[in-house]
């Protein structure tokens, strides 16, 4: 027998250099119970989050919103590059800007690899709307093994058959998206960046998923989120796993959220 569908929108919102583009997903009635809002990483949009919107709404029945940060996916173009408070940026200018146009006032923010680091950010900045925080493979300080993997990315995609990949999902933005990604965090504007004055800020449930193996940060960072910040948390390492465990191990992340969100009242 045939699943039934999510219920499927899309929104245009009026962010602070242009339109945003968002989609969500919902099972039933998931109405009265606070949504699940997801941050991308550095190449990433709505699009690139696959299958794993949908499978987080069913499994957790709540409403997911993911939504295309300025100047990737089907958002508008940014002419501006980001600066060395870009992710705290987020929070502050086009977090808002969302919850304003979907008149979300309770939320639960899940970001994957920096777009966990500017979920901290919207749990610490918004900790009244903010009922739980989930970061996966989030990065909270510029590690060494970052950068290294960055560099790795940079040479990979000087393979125009990668390069076109990526293209697929931003267009004509794709040099920028690039660009924003390898040029601020190898800059030695960045090199200093760290979530650690942030972290004691965030008061609500946290849980920080990374893979044993990503490629991108040790273990350090999902250790470092439980231990920093005020609210009950705990660090869940997957075994085997890299940098996008939701890709690799998609059901198994949803089940792991769902369960981690089901003591919430709302």
């Amino acid at each position: 027998m045939n699943e039934t569908p999510a219920l499927t929108q899309d929104h245009w919102i009026a962010g602070p250099t242009g339109k945003l583009f968002a989609r969500s997903w919902a099972y039933g009635d998931p109405a009265g119970r606070a949504p699940i809002v997801l941050l991308h990483d550095s190449l990433g949009c709505v699009a690139l989050w696959g299958t794993f919107a949908q499978t987080l709404a069913r499994a957790t029945n709540r409403r997911v919103i993911a939504y295309d940060r300025a100047g990737f996916g089907a958002s508008d173009a940014r002419a501006d590059r980001p600066g060395a408070q870009f992710v705290r940026d987020e929070a502050v200018r086009f977090f808002p800007a969302l919850c304003e146009h979907l008149a979300i006032d309770r939320f639960i923010a899940f970001g994957h690899s920096v777009g966990g680091g500017m979920a901290i950010e919207c749990a610490a900045l918004h900790a009244a709307q903010c009922a739980a925080l989930v970061s996966e493979a989030a990065q909270t300080f510029v590690e060494d093994l970052t950068r290294a993997g960055i560099r790795a990315a940079q040479a990979q995609f000087r393979d125009p058959a990668q390069f076109a990949r990526l293209a697929r999902y931003h267009g004509d933005k794709t040099q920028w998206v690039l660009d924003a990604w390898i040029e601020t965090w190898l800059s030695p504007e960045f090199a200093d960046w760290s979530l650690d004055a942030v972290l004691p800020r965030v008061a609500c449930p946290t849980l920080a998923i990374h893979g044993s193996l990503d490629e991108y940060g040790t273990r350090v960072h999902p250790e470092r989120i439980a231990a920093y910040v005020s609210g009950p948390a705990r660090a869940a390492i997957m075994e085997g796993v890299r940098h996008v465990p939701h890709r690799e191990q998609e059901a198994q992340v949803a089940a792991m959220v769902a369960e981690f969100l089901l003591p919430l009242a709302d």
